[in-house]
């Protein structure tokens, strides 16, 4: 009996790029319709979108869950450049405007994104553990943002008024700006510079 052929390494190569194009697409489709406002689309949506099967979707997905997560985590490593902390030099009014500038950056990069997160984190330790590393990764860059201004606080005071700066910086706050108030980019700007304004000369 003649032995079996050993596999091919190109053709082995060859499927492996293959499955992993397919996989990507699956997940690039996912983010697209999230980037539309569907945030719990179906199978046979993205599987439609991304010119794959459905029986594909679930061949490199266990459940959508697992897809929405690795959607969520793929899509804020790609951005993950807007989360760099703002220019924390120059007078407190250049440091408060670098500050929102940044916030609406990161708005603007991830929403869609965030409010699927959002959505589905209640049921995913692991999105639930990856927003809340990013709400502590946010709120520690306001404490050193605006440490020369705590600086002169008291300790019960400069905890206070760091949360609170924190929470006007938020993206939760940023999108109730955008989304629910229904504010443009300039006026919800206009109030998040305001707001952190007051806050540091009470």
């Amino acid at each position: 009996m003649a032995a079996a052929s050993a596999p091919n390494p190109e053709a082995l190569d060859g499927r492996r790029l293959r499955s992993e194009r397919s996989r990507t697409a699956v997940v690039d489709a996912l983010l697209e319709l999230h980037r539309e406002g569907q945030l719990r689309p179906g199978a046979s949506q993205i599987a439609s979108r991304a010119g794959v099967s459905e029986r594909s979707v679930f061949r490199h997905f266990e459940d959508l869950d697992t897809l929405v997560e690795e959607a969520i985590v793929r899509q804020w490593a790609r951005v993950g450049p807007a989360f760099a902390p703002p220019d924390p030099t120059g007078t407190t009014d250049q440091r408060i405007a670098a500050l929102a500038d940044q916030r609406l950056a990161i708005h603007d990069a991830v929403a869609p994104t965030a409010r699927a997160a959002m959505l589905l984190a209640p049921d995913s330790y692991r999105l639930t553990e990856t927003l809340a590393r990013r709400r502590q990764l946010l709120d520690d860059q306001v404490a050193v943002h605006f440490a020369t201004d705590l600086a002169t606080r008291g300790p019960r005071d400069r905890a206070e008024l760091t949360r609170a700066l924190a929470a006007v910086a938020s993206f939760e706050h940023v999108e109730h700006l955008r989304a629910g108030a229904g504010l443009d980019a300039a006026a919800t700007r206009r109030i998040v510079v305001r707001t952190l304004t007051a806050l540091l000369a009470s």
